[in-house]
């Protein structure tokens, strides 16, 4: 059987087809057309919300040819025909047609791409109409006359060919209507008015979006859409219309939400998985900028398709990590890295440039942008005036919206939904409380929402901190520690944090209990880095709390993330930056625990570099006596000089620091004069 390529992660509407080879016998590619031809004939007219007469066209003619194609089967079988080369071309253009077809098809009835196929049903009849009128072209060349088939076979042969060249293919009339339509509403959308809600059921119905989760699937399609490959001005902007249409709907027309569990442990483990990931690793080591293509080459590492294509153009035959010249330069998709890349700019609600940088997504159009103050003032007046049910929509729709966008991160909190919010945490509903402190938790990462939660006395950052503390549920108070860590990025704040009593102290909790998973935990833990160091007061506060004991504790157990570890040692290099944190980490192996570690071969560069960060801060404040100790480590030097050649952001002049503090101490030390250890500073490193 012929390999063709699959659907799965493939652009929508372009069609990869695979080419047959020159040699290939006839008895492989009939059986092949006739499987491709099966998997077209597997769709139903029913399945397709646009284009639907094309699509019953094309259905006709490929039932036409599989007789044919049958027919074909048994008279090679018996011998009765050759193959000739004419027979073998036409039948190769024939199977690369059904390949284009099929994906088509697939494009026609892809999850959440219905919006999106309706406003390109001109480009669709295109293709219906160019790969229809190719099947003509193709059986033009085949040689009928000198095959015995029977004659009705020969009369259907020309018949699918009058048809095919004829092939008018255009779209629905219904189609038409509702793409005026969808049109109509942009335009009301940018003059900030509402559109009737019928009209807008009836596009719905049209395209067969008629639940909250057809709303989710259209809102992931479009923006996957706008961040993969480049884009023309007017593309930007149809797809910033649409989803600001899509948001639209889901908020102010539709009125039920269908989500499960499944699907929000399934948010959750994606979150936890991005937050775990060292965002360098989606790096292209050659741009040095997030994939939008990765690749891979028979090496094993992955580079972005642009920037590996220009390096092989320019004459080099080796992969540029390794200078291993490359046997072949065949480049295969990475979908896995390519996945994690596209869940990372989703829940970071970021999309990647042109050239691969990173922007945040924002309204690309006056009518998205309209349309998205038109939703945040509806919701906003949900949470005011509306019945139970509907506030309960409202928060949920605020908390999926505040999740991937700041745009609408703006809108709503000039809508006036922050006070709301606030007000709703003292819900005694815990899945309410949850929900609408994942939406403060969102909020507090747009400047002015900053300013709105806190409140001008700072009240707003003691009722977080009491969801903190006293939240119904360890999801409630998760979204709390977070959203500290982004308030505390705002001095004044940070030190408002730091003299509420016990916020500190709840935090070092949820680093502590078994309860809280890695996510919980890097919450809390970068919540109290960020305490640290945007208000150096909050330092003994920390200490107080019992910080170090827990994450030297923490660490030692070796039951959590690498995340979780680089956290924990770069809370640890700050606390050691002070005299009573270097004793406080020094008496409890701090010293040991961060050689250990530095040694690994199974932790990240980035929890190596905060390992080197604590070290070179444990020798400037113990003195002599830590860099002693630590020049006894036979293991020490080499893997600081290996931290030094690979340091990034700084950790390789940290490292060569550290490496010239202990060959400064090893030849005082062989000298003349014995260095003098004063005793009151004597401290046990190890």
């Amino acid at each position: 059987m012929i390999h063709t390529q699959t659907g799965s992660n493939r652009r929508i509407l372009t069609f990869p087809a695979v080419n047959p080879c020159e040699s290939i016998a006839i008895t492989t590619l009939v059986d092949s057309l006739l499987q491709l031809a099966g998997e077209i004939l597997s769709f139903k007219p029913k399945d397709f919300s646009t284009n639907k007469r094309s699509v019953k066209e094309t259905l006709r003619h490929i039932q036409s040819l599989v007789i044919f194609f049958e027919e074909l089967r048994i008279q090679i079988r018996v011998g009765s025909i050759s193959a000739s080369r004419s027979a073998i071309l036409s039948l190769s253009e024939l199977h690369v047609i059904f390949q284009k077809l099929k994906f088509l098809l697939e494009d026609c009835t892809r999850e959440g791409a219905k919006l999106y196929m309706l406003m390109n049903s001109g480009q669709v009849s295109a293709h219906f109409r160019a790969l229809t009128r190719s099947i003509s072209t193709s059986l033009d060349t085949f040689p009928v006359g000198s095959v015995d088939l029977p004659g009705e076979v020969n009369e259907l042969i020309y018949l699918v060919m009058r048809q095919t060249r004829k092939s008018e293919a255009r779209p629905d009339r219904e189609d038409k209507r509702a793409i005026d339509s969808v049109y109509w509403f942009f335009n009301l959308f940018e003059n900030r008015i509402n559109p009737n809600s019928d009209e807008i059921l009836r596009v719905l119905d049209h395209i067969g979006v008629r639940k909250w989760r057809d709303c989710v699937n259209e809102i992931d399609f479009i923006r996957e859409e706008i961040s993969t490959g480049k884009k023309s001005n007017i593309e930007i902007e149809l797809l910033s219309n649409l989803m600001g249409f899509i948001c639209y709907c889901r908020c102010v027309i539709l009125r039920g939400i269908d989500v499960d569990d499944e699907e929000k442990d399934k948010e959750e483990d994606d979150m936890m998985m991005i937050r775990s990931l060292n965002v360098d690793d989606l790096r292209c080591p050659i741009s040095l900028e997030i994939m939008s293509d990765p690749v891979v080459l028979e090496t094993g590492h992955t580079y972005d398709r642009s920037s590996i294509t220009k390096w092989f153009a320019s004459g080099n035959i080796t992969c540029p990590k390794t200078g291993k010249t490359l046997v072949s330069t065949m480049l295969v998709d990475n979908f896995s890295v390519k996945q994690v890349i596209q869940s990372y700019c989703k829940q970071n609600g970021v999309v990647l440039g042109q050239k691969g940088k990173k922007k945040t997504i924002v309204a690309e159009s006056l009518a998205a942008e309209e349309a998205g103050k038109l939703t945040a003032e509806f919701l906003a007046g949900e949470l005011i005036n509306g019945d139970e049910e509907e506030m309960v929509k409202a928060l949920v729709e605020i908390r999926i919206l505040t999740k991937t966008s700041s745009f609408f991160r703006s809108c709503l909190v000039e809508a006036g939904v922050v006070e709301s919010l606030m007000k709703i945490l003292r819900s005694e509903d815990q899945r309410v409380q949850e929900t609408a402190m994942a939406g403060i938790m969102n909020l507090s990462k747009d400047i002015t929402g900053k300013t709105r939660i806190a409140g001008e006395d700072g009240g707003g950052l003691r009722l977080i901190v009491d969801v903190l503390n006293e939240g119904a549920r360890r999801e409630s108070r998760q979204y709390a520690a977070a959203a500290l860590f982004y308030l505390s990025s705002v001095g004044d704040y940070s030190r408002l944090i730091g003299e509420i009593s016990d916020s500190i102290p709840g935090l070092v909790r949820i680093v502590k209990s078994c309860d809280y998973g890695d996510s919980a935990k890097r919450n809390a833990l970068i919540a109290i880095r960020s305490l640290l160091i945007n208000q150096p007061d909050n330092h003994w506060r920390v200490l107080a709390a019992g910080v170090v004991p827990v994450l030297l504790d923490l660490v030692k157990s070796e039951e959590i993330s690498d995340g979780v570890t680089a956290d924990s040692m770069a809370i640890l290099a700050k606390m050691a930056e002070y005299p009573d944190g270097m004793i406080s980490v020094l008496r409890r192996g701090g010293l040991k625990l961060a050689v250990k570690i530095l040694g690994s071969s199974e932790v990240s560069s980035a929890t190596k570099q905060h390992c080197v960060a604590l070290l070179l801060n444990l020798c400037h404040n113990g003195g002599s006596d830590v860099v002693g100790s630590l020049a006894k480590n036979p293991s020490i030097m080499g893997s600081l000089y290996t931290a030094s050649s690979n340091g990034e952001f700084g950790g390789g002049k940290k490292a060569s620091a550290l490496i010239k503090l202990i060959h400064e101490f090893q030849e005082r030390k062989t000298g003349p004069v014995e260095p003098v250890i004063e005793r009151e500073r004597f401290i046990h490193a190890w």
